[in-house]
This record gives C-alpha cells, structure tokens and sequence, in this order.
C-alpha cells in the first residue's frame, strides 16, 4: 500500500471540526448504494454515488456493468460535510459549507482514474436519496505538474512481507 494521490490544496481547510462534531471531504461512511438502500427501503434505486460511478466507469472504459463494478472502490466523499453526534455517537450528514469556487488540488503519487458522482441526495442534511433535491456540477481539471519533478520519488511500498500468516 501507498498514497495514490496527495491533498496540496483545500479552500476548505479553514471549517475544521464544528460545534456538532462535523467535518468535510468524509472517509467515515461509505457513497451511497443500491443494495444498502433496498435493505432499507425495499426500493430499487439507482441514482445514487456507487451507481453514478459503475454507469460512468462502464461507459469510459468500455466495461460491463459487472465489470466495472468490481473496479469502484472506496471513496473520499469530497465537501460531504458528516461526524458523530455527540451525545449518541451516531453518524450524521449535515449541509455542506463549500461555496461556489472552493476547491482540493491532489498530487497524483501513481497514474489513477478519478470518477466523480455529485451527490444525488443534493446537500444531505434534510432528504437523501432523492430526485427532488438540489444537485451541483463538479469539475475535474487535470494540469501538468508545475514544478520539475526530476527529482521526485514516488512513495514507498509499506513493507509488510503479504504474508498473512501462512
């Protein structure tokens, strides 16, 4: 294991953590997917984060849904604002403060294929998994690194010998 990508720049990391326990760009909870919401609901659903992904993975990359499913890992639930409440420790989603022009600059560590979703339950402090509520545009840029690099190394596989004990 090593870092796939480095955060060098965040407009938001001025929010912290806030009064509630809340923070942004979340790596507690997990997107959103189908099978967790028909356990819940019963319903098929299909506009939520982990199907936005699969759709646009398949399409790009010529892949079967199948296909590209196995391929969607976790996820770095950018601006999602969430914590744990802390009377009862549960989780919570709450609006986000990003604002028009905030953004998070990475450092590709190794060649990645970055899929973005804009959240279909809109801003997920009042109804999630939604068709009424409000979404935004995301946009990836992709620029050539502004330094020189000769010199960079990429970071160091972790050096557990993947034995798992046998």
């Amino acid at each position: 294991m090593r870092p796939m990508a480095t955060i060098i720049t965040d407009t938001l990391d001025w929010y912290g953590f806030d009064q509630d326990g809340g923070s942004v760009h979340d790596v507690i909870g997990t997107r959103c997917d189908p099978y967790t919401n028909n356990l819940l609901s019963g319903k098929q659903y299909h506009n939520c984060c982990h199907s936005n992904l699969t759709r646009a993975l398949a399409a790009s990359q010529n892949l079967s849904l199948t296909g590209a499913e196995q391929l969607i890992h976790d996820v770095l639930n950018v601006f999602m604002c969430t914590g744990f409440t802390q009377d009862t420790h549960q989780y919570f989603m709450k609006a986000s403060p990003v604002r028009p022009g905030d953004y998070l600059e990475m450092f590709a560590e190794t060649d990645i294929l970055v899929g973005l979703s804009t959240c279909p339950g809109g801003d997920c402090s009042s109804e999630h998994s939604s068709d009424t509520v409000e979404c935004y545009p995301l946009v990836i840029e992709v620029y050539e690194p502004a330094r020189d690099l000769s010199n960079w190394e990429s970071s160091r596989l972790n050096e557990y010998n993947r034995t798992h004990g046998i």
